[in-house]
């Protein structure tokens, strides 16, 4: 049998690279990598031209309910915990979640998973009313429903020409929730500063209480090509869990990265997330992150359904333990 040629959209992340080099090969699968352009991938994406590719889960999930010709399998390249992604203006007053209520903060549309992440988080964990926020979109209302509802959280159309960091610099907004840190935090500004000075020790605070490591990204392929080859997401559930295995067995040796500490770092993360906490496949843990980020984007009106976890996966097998070749 040929092999089948896709293209692959995805983010050169040590657990991916293996693919994107083509160490790792899925089985009757060729893997034709796009070059690291971010708005022709955005763009390629857009217009479903991609076979294979790394999506905000959020967007997924309104692609899904808007019927596009697109699925999933479990895999999830990107996850991050977000506390450490809310900075504010050092003389806004702002010492506390509740001092967010009625200020103006500033988001980089209501769609990018991290905003709607922290959003939810706000709320289940701190007790922010989000719609007692002034949400101060500079995308302009990127994000709203195409069917004319209520945008999500109803953005300040008069910032969208601005950016975030000179708004938050300049007092402009007295906050900000971003996936991205201002350059003037980067640059030691003393007028932004971060809301959770001790983010690492809340984060891990959330997950021993939820369970939940938030999921960003997922991989999607054009529902096409799994049509005419249903066999095709359980080779790529099998090839991305290879890399990924490859990846992290490499990354335990102390000399592999620069770091003088870096086996106090595993130690410490093993004991809190456990030996794999970027398995893929529908785990306990991943349906929960699942359930949390399709109830986050109902709430805040970007999505309308209450979709399962496993409805919004291609059906594939359990994490495999590998049927892929290796070169």
């Amino acid at each position: 049998m040929s092999r089948l040629t896709l293209s692959l959209a995805c983010g050169d992340y040590e657990i991916t690279r293996a693919l994107l080099d083509g160490t790792v090969r899925p089985d009757g699968i060729d893997l034709v990598p796009l070059s690291d352009d971010k708005e022709r991938i955005f763009r390629l994406d857009r217009r479903n031209e991609v076979d294979v590719s790394e999506f905000n889960i959020v967007q997924y999930l309104r692609a899904k309910e808007q019927g596009e010709p697109l699925t999933a399998i479990p895999v999830f390249p990107h996850r991050r915990f977000r506390h450490g992604s809310i900075f504010v203006h050092t003389g806004s007053g702002i010492e506390s979640v509740a001092d967010l209520t009625g200020r103006a903060v500033g988001i980089g549309g209501f769609e990018p998973a991290a905003a709607v992440w922290i959003r939810g988080i706000l709320q289940d964990e701190h007790g922010l009313d989000l719609d007692k926020v002034d949400w101060v979109d500079v995308f302009g209302g990127f994000g709203r429903l195409a069917d004319g509802q209520q945008a999500p959280l109803a953005p300040t159309d008069s910032a969208a020409r601005h950016r975030i960091d000179d708004l938050l610099t300049s007092g402009g907004i007295a906050a900000t929730v971003s996936a991205y840190h201002p350059p003037s935090f980067l640059a030691g500004d003393p007028a932004v500063a971060r809301l959770f000075p001790d983010y690492a020790d809340v984060e891990k605070r959330y997950y021993a209480k939820t369970g939940v490591f938030p999921v960003m990204h997922v991989v999607t392929i054009r529902q096409e090509v799994v049509d005419r080859h249903p066999w095709v997401p359980n080779s790529l559930l099998a090839a991305f869990t290879t890399a990924r295995r490859q990846a992290m067995e490499r990354l335990r040796n102390p000399r592999t990265l620069p770091f003088a500490f870096v086996q106090d770092a595993w130690r410490e993360q093993d004991a809190l997330l456990g030996k794999d906490p970027w398995q893929y496949g529908l785990t306990d843990g991943n349906v929960r992150a699942m359930e949390l980020i399709v109830r986050y984007a109902r709430e805040q009106r970007i999505t309308t359904g209450a979709p399962s976890a496993a409805s919004l996966f291609s059906p594939v097998d359990a994490e495999p333990s590998g049927h892929t070749s290796i070169i």
